[in-house]
């Protein structure tokens, strides 16, 4: 809807200056008075956290910051995007969190027993990342596939960078490749794309607020969107699609999950 109100969503804590261990109520407060200053906004509608340590979400004082922050309406609300189910728990005992950005696809579902009823119970949205697993559930890469030498699916495929879960899923690319194939050549309703069943898969589960997929040109952005039009994908298909993560990928998946 072009006429749809326009949201401004950001994330707070992942550069060199703050992470890991420097975090300050006043590096927070110039972070959101830069990122208006760019963003030609006067206040951000969504500042999430950005995977900053355990132990700080933990420690909590950060919460306080943004619960302050939002008292002075420098911020509408605030969220965090977290690594695991474990953070994901910590950040929903916080008074005022909105948001969760969860990686979460047709490889790792976990989440949907573990995480998604309380943040239900809780009234918080949940923006789900990484929904084709890097490419992966997108069904077009062979194990011959290579990726640019400063593309995290070349550089993190096993974790060296950050997080191993924030590529492929956390899944060795082969294997990932394998089990798409699986997917493309098993459970791919009739008219529908492999990219598009893992969105609406994705969609279909009612604690799931919206999805960031990724694009590489406007046709994909717009292939993208319509899965939000597709019909909900049958019982039978997401039992089918639970059985295949329980049998054949969960035991492969790597990294804090």
């Amino acid at each position: 809807n072009a006429g749809a109100e326009i949201k401004v969503a950001t994330k707070f804590g992942r550069n060199g200056e703050v992470f890991p261990d420097k975090y300050s109520e006043s590096a927070l407060r110039n972070c959101i008075e830069a990122s208006c200053k760019r963003l030609q906004v006067d206040s951000l509608d969504l500042l999430q956290l950005h995977c900053i340590p355990t132990e700080e979400l933990r420690k909590g004082q950060v919460f306080n910051w943004l619960r302050k922050a939002k008292d002075e309406g420098l911020i509408k609300n605030f969220g965090a995007s977290v690594e695991s189910v474990e953070e994901g728990l910590i950040c929903l005992e916080q008074e005022g969190l909105t948001s969760l950005q969860v990686i979460f696809n047709i490889f790792r579902q976990r989440l949907v027993k573990e995480l998604f009823p309380q943040a239900q119970n809780k009234g918080v949205g949940i923006i789900v990342r990484l929904p084709l697993a890097s490419g992966l559930l997108a069904g077009k890469f062979t194990k011959s596939t290579t990726f640019q030498e400063n593309d995290h699916r070349n550089y993190n495929r096993d974790g060296a960078a950050f997080n191993v879960g924030e590529t492929f899923a956390g899944l060795p690319f082969e294997k990932g490749v394998e089990l798409a194939d699986q997917i493309n050549s098993e459970f791919l309703p009739e008219g529908v794309g492999m990219a598009q069943l893992a969105l609406r898969w994705i969609l279909d589960h009612e604690a799931v607020t919206t999805i960031i997929p990724g694009a590489s040109s406007p046709k994909q952005a717009k292939a993208n969107a319509e899965a939000s039009a597709l019909p909900e994908l049958s019982t039978t298909l997401h039992q089918d699609l639970a059985d295949f993560y329980q049998q054949k990928v969960k035991d492969f998946i790597r990294g804090p999950y």
